[in-house]
C-alpha cells in the first residue's frame, strides 16, 4: 500500500534503520520509546491490525510470536512484554499490524 508508512519501510521506498529483516518481518526502534527497549516487530504483509488476520495467516503470526524472544535476547532483556494495538480505540495509529516489544528496567503493572 503506497500510503502505508510500514508498507514503503518494507518496500525499501522509505529508509528506515532496520535491526533487523527477513522476507517476512522487519525489526526497528519505535521512534517514541515507552521504555529502555521499545521494538516494533513488523510483518511485510499488509495486514491493517489484528482484527483484519485470517486463517491463511496463522504461519505468519505463529513466525512472529516465535522470534520476539530473540529480538528480545539479542536486547539483553530478562524479561519482556508484548503489546499489539487493534484498532484505533485500542491506541493504533499506525494501521499495519506490528508488535511492541518493550523492556529495560522493571515494567510496572498487569500482575
Amino acid at each position: 500500500m503506497s500510503n502505508c508508512i510500514f508498507c514503503n519501510m518494507a518496500s525499501g521506498e522509505m529508509a528506515c534503520d532496520k535491526l533487523y529483516e527477513d522476507e517476512h518481518i522487519f525489526v526497528i526502534k519505535d521512534i517514541r520509546p515507552k521504555a529502555e527497549v521499545h521494538l516494533l516487530v513488523i510483518p511485510k504483509k499488509h495486514l491493517p491490525s489484528l482484527w483484519d488476520v485470517q486463517d491463511e495467516d496463522n504461519r505468519l503470526l505463529g513466525y512472529i510470536n516465535v522470534s520476539l524472544k530473540n529480538f528480545a535476547k539479542e536486547q539483553g532483556l530478562e524479561g519482556f512484554r508484548v503489546i499489539v494495538n487493534a484498532g484505533e480505540k485500542a491506541g493504533q495509529e499506525v494501521f499495519h499490524l506490528h508488535y511492541h516489544v518493550l523492556g529495560g528496567s522493571y515494567l510496572p503493572g498487569f500482575k
